[in-house]
């Protein structure tokens, strides 16, 4: 199981300097999209010319003009691009369509969906990397919200996952034991005192 970094910071010099910390220990870093609203694009091109070796995720949560938007991520250095699993599917396939033309991939994130496990099969279907199991921060924050229903829609959908919204090092051997394909931690590294020490924690707790 791969670890993602999303960074939720809002300039690109505190961005390279979380990154630069946290990279040694995880697979995916990245952007999330209050940064790239507050900086631009450009912040994806000086992560990726830094870490030319990591996967760089730009997370647009893309609503409407996928082909059109996904196009420029990729252009500007994105692996990955997210497009919301709300979006009609004429936006998740021009999304697609712009993946291929690039070599890259389309990630459909699915905050906001009531039945992720089944839009989750729908969207793989239409030629998506893997789909987010997602609860936003407000989510998070709602009575009744539980991780585990992130994880019980991850195993339902059949579909190559990913987890967001709650993990850290307690809870990321849950998401390995759910057969997630991605473990994306935020405010559990960027909030730490110390951000590599924070990465490294949860490394440590997904068996190879």
């Amino acid at each position: 199981m791969q670890l993602q970094f999303a960074m939720d910071t809002l300039t690109t010099e505190k961005a390279l300097e979380l990154a630069a910390a946290a990279a040694p220990h995880v697979d995916i870093i990245e952007l999330g999209t209050p940064l790239i609203k507050s900086a631009g694009l450009s912040a994806v091109t000086a992560i990726k010319e830094a870490h030319p070796d990591k996967i760089v995720f730009a997370d647009l949560k893309t609503m409407d003009a996928g082909e059109l938007e996904a196009d420029i991520a990729f252009s500007a250095g994105a692996d990955l691009v997210t497009v919301l699993g709300v979006a009609g599917d004429s936006t998740i396939a021009g999304a697609v369509k712009a993946a291929k033309a690039h070599g890259k991939g389309i990630v459909v994130d699915l905050i906001g969906v009531s039945d992720k496990a089944a839009r989750a099969r729908e969207v793989t279907e239409m030629g998506v990397e893997f789909v987010e199991m997602h609860a936003g921060l407000d989510e998070q924050a709602e009575e009744g919200f539980t991780f585990s229903k992130l994880l019980d829609a991850g195993k339902e959908s059949g579909v190559p996952f990913s987890v967001a919204g709650g993990v850290n090092a307690s809870s990321v051997a849950s998401v390995q034991e759910a057969g997630a394909r991605v473990a994306v931690a935020g405010s559990a590294i960027y909030s730490a005192s110390d951000v590599g020490a924070a990465a490294a924690e949860i490394r440590a707790a997904i068996t190879a």
